[in-house]
């Protein structure tokens, strides 16, 4: 699938398709990725005009093929509206927040993005999910793969008050089965925590987790270990899961395994000036190990990782260049 299609009258045009929750950060790199490729973009936001939005319209390609609409993802008629005329629709809007009424907004919102994109005529869907629907299950074996196949456990998250997690698993649910009711094709991406540089100005979940290490903020960091991926790796594979005809059902975007104090140490190694935080969290078990995964379907689309080293780095800059950190220069070491 390229970004053409043919219209009524024989002659090639850009395809148009929308992205909901255009302004975050995962979804303003799935509109550049977009533009870049020549597509006609529509972005959903709850208020286009906020300042917040305007770095979508400085993108390049934007001036030409970007427009912005309101809508929002429980107002069923806003999202008809958006999808209008569109041949594909990337649903990447999704609250990261513990609040327990997201559980039913992430499912309600998801029922009607499918439904509205159905009743407008859309043929393909790429859904957003999240490493949080699949990993957070402790009965899972060290020695198991994680893949497309696994699922976490919807009762352990919702005692370990991981309600996010909850939130995405029904979601994702939720997509499936109304794709499959409605006649829809559905690809689901499955990103796991994203690092990289930010194009919005506001500070989002996962760059503040880098920028709390690096300033020594967080104290100490946990005994745990985390997957990692470039946001615009993330980006990627949503475009070539809605390119691929054949692509089907969940790609999980992983780029890298690491245990919290390999990340620390790579942000040391980049950074010594800073003071990042060195404690680990004494909880007395041994090191936890990183799990093993495969990331071998989205590769199989075309999929190349970014390394994590890059991705910190970059992401680092960016806050610097939006006011988020301080800018430590390093001290030129006296040799004597």
């Amino acid at each position: 699938m390229s970004s053409y299609s043919k219209a009524s009258n024989g002659e090639e045009q850009q395809q148009l398709v929308c992205v909901t929750g255009a302004g975050g950060f995962i979804g303003s790199w799935v509109v550049k990725e977009l533009l870049l490729r020549g597509y006609r973009v529509r972005g959903t936001a709850r208020d286009p005009a906020d300042s917040k939005n305007a770095h979508l319209l400085a993108l390049e390609g934007a001036k030409e093929r970007l427009t912005l609409c309101r809508a929002d993802v429980l107002d069923f008629d806003s999202l008809r509206a958006a999808f209008t005329g569109c041949h594909g629709v990337f649903h990447v809007a999704s609250p990261v927040s513990n609040d327990p009424e997201l559980v039913p907004v992430a499912v309600e919102g998801t029922r009607n993005v499918i439904s509205a994109a159905a009743d407008e005529g859309v043929r393909r869907v790429v859904f957003t999910s999240s490493y949080g629907a699949v990993h957070m299950d402790p009965n899972r074996s060290p020695d198991a793969i994680l893949d497309e196949t696994c699922w976490s456990d919807y009762d352990f998250c919702k005692q370990t008050d991981n309600l996010y997690c909850c939130a995405k698993m029904m979601a994702e649910i939720t997509a499936t089965e109304e794709a499959a009711r409605r006649g829809l094709q559905l690809a689901v991406v499955v990103p796991c925590m994203t690092m990289g540089p930010m194009l919005q100005q506001t500070l989002n979940f996962s760059s503040n987790h880098v920028a709390r290490y690096l300033m020594g903020t967080k104290r100490s960091y946990p005994n745990a270990v985390a997957a990692y991926v470039d946001v615009r790796d993330v980006a990627r594979a949503h475009v070539l899961a809605f390119e691929r005809p054949e692509a089907r059902g969940r790609y999980l975007c992983i780029g890298t395994v690491l245990h919290r104090a390999q990340l620390i140490a790579m942000l040391r190694e980049l950074f010594p000036q800073y003071p990042v935080t060195a404690k680990c969290e004494d909880d007395g078990k041994p090191m936890a190990k990183p799990y093993r995964f495969s990331n071998q379907r989205v590769k199989d689309l075309g999929m190349e990782f970014t390394p994590l080293k890059k991705s910190l780095y970059e992401a680092v800059v960016s806050m610097q260049k939006k006011g988020h950190l301080p800018v430590i220069r390093e001290q030129q070491r006296a040799y004597l």
